[in-house]
């Protein structure tokens, strides 16, 4: 097993405009390999991906394939050669069965008589997601029905469905809970057993070190070094990644966990079917409140009740100072909250849209003119560079489109949008999902800046760490119920979390 070769990449470049994408890269990926592939955010992994995987076109270079040339002209083309991606971001598409997502672009195979047999496809569907573990999730279901994680399963089943030589994972673990993560790792240990292979894009370092046997390191589009096995480690990783060495942690380093007696905001009794029940909350001016559990806990549906987009069914939230009642997102944003949610491209950023429309619009109401109500496309530009310099966004100008920009990036307008209405309130789930080491390091940073402006933060994470390194106060949930509170402690570890949530 392994060591035939199965696809060279030689010469490949890609550019973006001015934006030098892919430098002379070459990659050669063997049968049994599971390769993982890092760098930060806009050093050309998903580029290199889309492109084996067919989404996008190399401006030079060349590739084989199982020893032919190898140019896909779409994705679907890429899973008739044997090459599948899952992404990042959600894929599916809304509005039809989970049967036709698996399909899509080749439910022509089920044809007969001029007309398409449903029944096999629907029954080809189940099979399919038995095969990869979500036996729970049929083929008649309307996608739309389910929810983020089960989306993403189905779309690992759709790459799944054409049995392929070689899987591209590009960032979905961090999009999963356990359920997604377990189903992804055994994906890989079959493909690993079967003489095929994996290319793997993770944040989480980790990670890659538990489940790859080669990592490639990419910085700026060029390839920096590849490590096998017994090379491989964090450090190595990381200063590899950055091109210097990251010093500490990126957590905090304080263990005082004090903060005002002051609270901003106060939700009592909240409940929503059937996510949770009964739940109060306060949390103070200058603290980080940490809401931790596993996916389906509730967690994430609290704080978009917090922010005012689910009404609940009993109890209320409120402004404390005010007491004025949060009755909806609109009222949120007037009232100085802000909220950042886990899904982040389908409603964090209108990705259609500029980085300097999406930064300028939660303050829109703030830059129009007393009696005309004319908004001046110069405050506009001024408050979109000043955001786009604070944070660094690594973009040609305010007005490129957020689709165009790495996922570090694109979280970095998230961010952006709300420092520009400077909200004393942020609701931040999932804050650094899908994001490389350095700017999750910057985004710690940034979190302890605002926390020293007396600014309070609801931070909703799924990775203990996380909650563990960054939280003055974490609130834990199982089933929709709070199970316990836990202080900020240099004492406090994984364990101790685990048995509250499990």
């Amino acid at each position: 097993m392994g060591k035939e070769l199965l696809l060279s990449a030689k010469g490949v470049n890609k550019s973006f405009g001015a934006t030098r994408a892919l430098i002379d890269v070459d990659v050669e990926i063997n049968r049994g390999e599971i390769r993982g592939l890092i760098g930060e955010n806009g050093s050309g992994k998903s580029t290199f991906s889309s492109i084996v995987a067919g989404a996008l076109k190399e401006d030079s270079g060349t590739f084989v394939l199982k020893g032919a040339a190898y140019h896909p002209q779409s994705m679907v083309d890429a899973q008739a050669h044997g090459v599948s991606m899952i992404i990042q971001e959600m894929g599916t598409i809304g509005g039809i069965t989970v049967a036709s997502n698996i399909f899509a672009g080749r439910l022509e195979q089920f044809r007969r008589f001029g007309l398409l047999d449903w029944k096999r496809i629907n029954a080809s569907a189940d099979m399919i997601l038995v095969d990869i573990g979500a036996p729970e999730i049929k083929g008649t279901m309307m996608i739309d029905q389910l929810n983020f994680e089960d989306r993403k399963i189905v779309e690992i089943a759709r790459a799944m469905s054409t049995d392929p030589d070689l899987l591209i994972i590009d960032e979905t673990t961090t999009a999963l809970a356990t359920k997604g993560r377990t189903l992804i790792y055994k994906l890989i240990e079959i493909m690993h057993e079967k003489d095929k292979a994996v290319l793997f894009i993770s944040h989480d370092l980790d990670e890659l070190m538990e489940i790859c046997n080669t990592i490639t390191v990419l910085r700026d589009g060029v390839i920096i070094d590849t490590l096998d096995r017994e090379s491989m480690s964090v450090e190595l990783m990381r200063n590899l990644m950055v091109g210097r060495e990251l010093i500490g942690s990126y957590y905090r380093d304080d263990f005082d966990g004090s903060v005002s007696d002051e609270v901003v905001l106060e939700a009592s009794h909240i409940s929503l079917r059937p996510y949770f029940k009964n739940i109060n909350i306060k949390v103070h001016k200058g603290e980080i409140l940490g809401l931790g559990g596993l996916s389906d806990c509730g967690m994430h549906e609290i704080g978009k009740v917090l922010f005012g987009i689910e009404k609940p069914l009993t109890g209320e939230v409120r402004l404390a100072q005010s007491g004025r009642k949060v009755t909806g997102s609109v009222m949120a944003v007037e009232n100085a909250i802000a909220y950042v949610s886990k899904d982040r491209d389908k409603e964090s950023v209108i990705l259609s849209s500029s980085i300097e429309s999406n930064i300028v619009l939660p303050a829109i109401r703030n830059m129009k003119h007393k009696g005309t109500g004319y908004i001046s496309k110069k405050k506009e530009k001024m408050l979109a560079d000043k955001q786009i310099a604070a944070m660094s966004i690594k973009c040609r100008n305010g007005k490129q489109l957020v689709k165009e920009l790495s996922g570090g990036n694109k979280q970095k307008v998230v961010f952006s949008k709300w420092l520009g209405t400077d909200s004393d309130v942020l609701i931040l789930d999932c804050p650094t999902r899908g994001i490389d080491v350095g700017v999750k390091a910057d985004m710690y940073k940034l979190m302890m800046e605002l926390k020293r402006q007396g600014k309070a933060i609801i931070m909703i994470s799924e990775e203990l760490l996380e909650l563990i390194g960054m939280s003055d106060r974490i609130m834990l949930f199982k089933d929709g119920r709070f199970t316990g509170e836990l202080q900020r402690s240099p004492d406090l570890d994984e364990k101790v979390v685990i048995d509250y949530i499990i």
